[in-house]
């Protein structure tokens, strides 16, 4: 039996150019098992049919949107019973946030090739234990979908706006983050608003059970259980924070938006409350507004009035982390 599954989305930006590198690979290396899906819906007989290999990894080659798929199934189709093996994730996509936070960086096949030499050794020194971030409207038969990284407000238009303004010019991934980030601070910090700016998000309620409750205009919304994230360093050392899911919240107001960023050029973010920034840490996240968009690992879900975003933390679950 293989040691290693790899399921791939040939339909991630990433893959377009590396795929048949990695199709090669897999042809020359029996220790590896490789399943290809077109569409996300195909997830579910892929791990059906990988778990009849019983690997010891499970490899994810795909953007976020693959990734969060592949970990919904992987944890509520049940095809692996009481012990899903652990997960690796290529860096690969637009944004490789998860991948990033499990050390995985630079070539996905340089990656992959690590993760299979791993594989035949004794696993559990690399593995970590990770929450999911569960995302459902809150009712009894809600679909449940599980991911690592939501942005929300302000965040969630610019990551659209991203999406479908910037990428589409053909610029490199870095290149076209630093328009984005330009258009955002010339609509949040001036105001300025125009066909080719990110949109202006709809007023948000955050609840936090057990916590409080938060009102009004944001410009940036993060609930995250990623370690690696910058914001989110110093926040995660605090031992006076319950729970597991973290929160930032920025006020849509220039003070705040500038007394957020020199915290964090200056590395001072979360040493202190600020006007304007909330930080805070529980299980459950209650998000609604009006027709306001929330992101997590790249696919768009909606807050409705009378139908809020839910979030709640699951248990740990096992990674597999590349970087000492």
């Amino acid at each position: 039996m293989a040691n290693v599954a790899l399921l791939s989305n040939p339909n991630s930006t990433g893959n377009r150019a590396i795929l048949p590198e990695v199709r090669s690979y897999c042809v020359k290396t029996s220790d590896v098992f490789h399943y290809e899906v077109d569409t996300v819906d195909e997830i579910a007989r892929a791990l059906e049919t990988i778990a009849r290999v019983k690997p010891k990894v499970l490899v994810i080659n795909g953007g976020d949107g693959t990734v969060q798929a592949a970990l919904t199934e992987l944890h509520q189709g049940g095809h692996f019973g009481d012990n899903p093996p652990p997960v690796a994730v290529l860096p690969n996509g637009k944004t490789n946030l998860i991948a990033l936070d499990l050390g995985a960086e630079g070539d996905p096949l340089k990656a992959l090739e690590r993760i299979v030499e791993m594989a035949k050794h004794d696993l559990h020194e690399h593995l970590v234990d990770r929450e999911l971030i569960a995302l459902s409207d809150g009712s009894k038969d809600s679909k449940v979908v599980l991911g690592m990284f939501l942005g929300g407000a302000g965040l969630s238009e610019f990551i659209l706006y991203c999406r479908h303004k910037i990428y589409p010019l053909g610029l490199p991934n870095a290149a076209a983050h630093v328009l984005t980030a330009i258009a955002a601070l010339a609509s949040v910090l001036f105001g300025l608003r125009a066909k080719f700016l990110p949109n202006r998000p709809s007023p948000v309620k955050i609840s936090l059970i057990r916590e409080g409750e938060y009102q009004g205009n944001f410009a940036v919304l993060i609930v995250t259980t990623l370690e690696k994230l910058l914001l989110m360093r110093r926040f995660a050392r605090s031992k006076k924070i319950r729970g597991r899911m973290q929160l930032v919240a920025i006020d849509q107001q220039a003070g705040a938006i500038l007394r957020f960023l020199f915290a964090v050029i200056s590395g001072r973010l979360g040493q202190k409350r600020q006007k304007g920034i909330h930080f805070e840490q529980g299980d459950t996240i209650r998000i609604e507004g009006k027709n306001s968009n929330v992101l997590m690992d790249g696919e768009l879900f909606r807050a409705q009035e009378g139908r809020p975003i839910v979030l709640k933390s699951t248990k740990p679950v096992s990674f597999l982390k590349l970087a000492a």
